[in-house]
């Protein structure tokens, strides 16, 4: 996990094309809510298998979310899109099938 408020880089900081498209998505799903947290979220930790770009935007629960949980499937043209929504905040985005994500995220998080 990354510690240090500096190093939480803003997911629109690493990956523009990617942080518009799931705003995009968002909008597309009449979730307006949700693609406006888009510009402020936080890459704090990741997913560590091959396949997998997931990472979280708020640190990671120690057990379940809890109560009211849901998930947002966004359609994107490549790859799986899955975002983790507890109280209508984005705590993690699910991401599969991305290499572009995958690397990017490994860069910042080894």
């Amino acid at each position: 996990m990354i510690n240090s408020p500096v190093t939480k880089p803003r997911l629109i900081d690493v990956l523009p094309t990617f942080a518009k498209e799931v705003e995009k998505l968002l909008m597309k799903q009449n979730e307006p809510k949700l693609a406006a947290q888009v510009a402020s979220l936080k890459i704090v930790d990741r997913c560590g298998e091959d396949f997998c770009a997931s990472f979280h935007v708020e640190p990671k629960p120690r057990g379940a979310y809890g109560p009211g949980p849901r998930n947002v499937s966004l359609g994107s043209e490549s790859g799986m899109i899955i975002l983790d929504v507890v109280d209508d905040r984005i705590m993690q985005i699910e991401v599969l099938y991305r290499d572009e994500v995958r690397q990017a995220i490994q860069v910042l998080i080894p």
